[in-house]
């Protein structure tokens, strides 16, 4: 499949985000990923997820919420990552630019989040919902998106590790406040927080992949 792959920079408040994006050949849409908790876009697990994506065709964009200097800090003090209103802001910033330029102009975009960064694209969804089509958390922290999730009416697919059951319970109650009409939770058996386990980073993508590919070219 032929693809086309780009780095780019975009600037934000205070920021220029460095960002990786492939693009196949007539993709339906493109997902943004949304890392969190002391990540950045080199991630491998979500590195992962993206590749079996563009597998099926899908663009995606991983990038880095926080620049060189505010990684510094947040190795330090931990205290960005969970900044849920800084990285929402980026998120959504970054979505922008999908909007507005070549090749990912006019494509459906999906927000992928992990961690921390599943607050970060649940509340960016909530403030593009002409924008933003669906949304995907990766042992996701919705719970932290707060009042942002009466807001969410974008399909939401929440996936966890079978083992990492204190996380379980906050993405039922994040369930509980979510607007989304369709909303699911995928429990990946014997996973944990990491999906390191056998199987369960491939169970993830292809989790992924199909909710993605059914609702990335429907409207908000």
């Amino acid at each position: 499949m032929t693809s086309l792959q780009q780095s780019i920079r975009v600037s934000a408040p205070n920021a220029v985000l460095d960002a990786d994006m492939v693009v196949p050949r007539n993709a339906p849409g493109a997902v943004l990923f949304a890392h969190g908790s002391g990540s950045s876009r080199m991630s491998p697990r979500n590195r992962y997820v993206a590749s079996a994506l563009n597998n099926l065709g899908i663009a995606t964009v991983l990038a880095d919420l926080l620049t060189a200097d505010e990684e510094q800090v947040d190795t330090t003090t931990g205290a960005l990552r969970f900044d849920i209103d800084l990285l929402a802001e980026r998120v959504a910033i970054l979505t922008d630019w999908l909007v507005d330029n070549e090749p990912a102009a006019s494509r459906g975009i999906a927000l992928f989040g992990a961690s921390t960064g599943a607050a970060a694209a649940l509340v960016a969804a909530a403030r593009r919902p002409e924008t933003v089509r669906t949304v995907v958390s990766r042992g996701g922290r919705p719970d932290l998106a707060g009042d942002s999730l009466p807001l969410v009416h974008q399909p939401t697919l929440l996936i966890v590790g079978g083992d990492d059951t204190i996380v379980i319970d906050l993405n039922r109650e994040a369930m509980e406040r979510l607007a989304a009409e369709e909303q699911r939770l995928e429990i990946v058996p014997d996973a944990s927080h990491l999906f390191e386990e056998p199987g369960a980073l491939e169970e993830v993508a292809r989790l992924s992949g199909d909710w993605i590919l059914q609702h990335l070219g429907d409207g908000p």
